[in-house]
């Protein structure tokens, strides 16, 4: 399993996030943070996209992280370089 995950803050102050999983070097899911939603890349993909959409806490938490703790620690990375 691959993950990659990011955040950007804008030169407006705006941020954007990003969270996909891949499985042996293929697409699985993707979480889109603006609609709140996960997109399943195939069937196999649907079943974790059912459970986390039941469990109504998991794209909050993904939500969470992406504006605010990522955010934190972008802000701290970037201050080290100046």
């Amino acid at each position: 399993r691959q993950q990659m995950y990011g955040c950007d803050l804008l030169e407006d102050g705006h941020t954007r996030g990003y969270y996909q999983i891949a499985y042996d070097g293929r697409d699985f899911i993707t979480f889109d943070m603006d609609t709140m939603t996960f997109t399943a890349a195939d069937a196999a993909a649907q079943i974790t996209k059912r459970k986390w959409e039941e469990d109504g806490t998991v794209a909050e938490q993904k939500r969470h992280y992406l504006q605010n703790t990522c955010i934190e620690w972008l802000k701290k990375y970037v201050s080290y370089g100046r």
